[in-house]
């Protein structure tokens, strides 16, 4: 290809490009009005205005390539050649707005705007007799395939998930969980602005055994009994502030709750199946929930966010 047919086809391709870079984003405004006003019904005919204005546009876009592309070499080819552009370059923008749509980043608003004329760009370059402007086009292709239907899911991906850790932790000082009692496992969290709740349950389906974690903002300055005993519950506070209460309930058994402070925050654990020991033992041992703990109960689905 001489110095003359290479410029003819740079000159080709940029002008396909910048006619559809002015049309389709206002063709795309245009129908989101009109379907959102009128219906989808009423976007049709702006819909075929708009195809008809960017064939037109790619027919005058084609005419400097009438030496270079044969399919522009006369009017009625012109004609047809612009309508394939026209066509296999929408494809390429609705796969882009369903990449969009799919939270794959594709830029600013000036960068997403200058990617609309580029699947119009490629698609004419496909037509031009040259082997490595074709080989061009198609290496474009593949990548824009790639990133589209491959990495940009994939970062997408990484970024939701992010964004899903970082709402975990928006109250770190309340992330704390201990170490699950012997033979229990911990089945579920949740989160709040407010609180965190750890729930413990026995690792055997056969076998019951539940421990209940709160940590929350201090509901009082300093733990206290009430000021009016309830029937069949013991209520006591020590020196270091610890809050004990026992609630007798049916056939013998009782719920035993510890309350105590924690840093900034308040802790209560309670259970029916484990004694005070290892109540306290699990108070004892409350660590910050790590990395680790937090992607496993969010892997899971044991852990949910409530606003």
């Amino acid at each position: 290809m001489t110095h003359s047919r290479r410029a003819l086809t740079a000159l080709h391709l940029f002008l396909v490009w910048a006619a559809m870079v002015l049309v389709m984003p206002a063709l795309g405004s245009g129908l989101l009005v009109t379907a959102w006003v009128g219906g989808t019904g009423a976007a049709v005919p702006v819909f075929a205005l708009g195809a008809l204005l960017s064939v037109g546009l790619l027919v005058v876009a084609g005419v400097p390539a009438r030496t270079v592309v044969p399919l522009c070499g006369s009017m009625p080819r012109r004609l047809g050649w612009a309508a394939l552009v026209f066509l296999l370059g929408t494809l390429g923008n609705l796969a882009g707005l369903a990449a969009y749509g799919a939270d794959v980043d594709l830029g600013s608003a000036g960068t997403r705007i200058a990617l609309t004329g580029v699947p119009y760009a490629v698609a004419a370059a496909l037509f031009v007799p040259g082997r490595w402007v074709r080989l061009g086009a198609v290496a474009v292709l593949a990548a824009a395939v790639a990133y589209g239907g491959f990495v940009g899911p994939d970062q997408a991906q990484q970024r939701r998930h992010a964004a899903e850790v970082a709402r975990y932790r928006e109250r770190p000082e309340l992330l704390y969980v201990g170490p699950a009692p012997s033979g229990m496992e911990l089945s579920r969290a949740e989160v709040s602005p407010s609180y965190f709740i750890a729930e413990y349950r026995s690792a055997r389906q056969d076998v019951f055994a539940y421990v209940g974690l709160t940590v929350r903002s201090p509901l009082t300055p300093a733990p206290r009994c009430p000021e009016l005993a309830e029937d069949g519950v013991t209520c006591t506070v020590d020196g270091h502030g610890e809050k004990r209460t026992v609630r007798d309930l049916s056939g013998g058994e009782r719920e035993v709750t510890l309350i105590r402070r924690h840093g900034d925050a308040e802790v209560e654990v309670a259970s029916q199946t484990l004694d005070e020991r290892g109540l306290r033992h699990l108070l004892d041992s409350l660590q910050p929930l790590s990395d680790e703990e937090l992607e496993k109960l969010m892997r899971e689905g044991k852990i949910n966010h409530i606003r």
